[in-house]
C-alpha cells in the first residue's frame, strides 16, 4: 500500500466512503474497510507532509 500514489490512495478512500454511505458493506467487511481507510488516510497525510517539507526546503534554498 505504501507504493500507492496519492491520487490512487485518495480514490480508494473515496470509494470506501461512498460504499459505506450506501450501506454496501456487511458488518464483517465494514471492519476491514475501516482499517483500510485508516491506513489510506495515514498514507495521504504522510505524503502531504513530505511534499510540504520538500516545498519549504526548496523555498528556503531559493532565499
Amino acid at each position: 500500500m505504501e507504493n500507492l500514489k496519492y491520487e490512487e490512495a485518495l480514490n480508494q478512500l473515496e470509494t470506501i466512503v461512498r460504499k459505506m454511505e450506501a450501506n454496501e458493506y456487511d458488518i464483517d467487511e465494514l471492519a476491514v474497510q475501516l482499517k483500510t481507510a485508516q491506513r489510506l488516510i495515514k498514507l495521504c497525510k504522510d505524503k502531504l507532509t513530505k511534499t510540504e517539507e520538500e516545498i519549504q526546503k526548496i523555498q528556503a534554498e531559493k532565499e
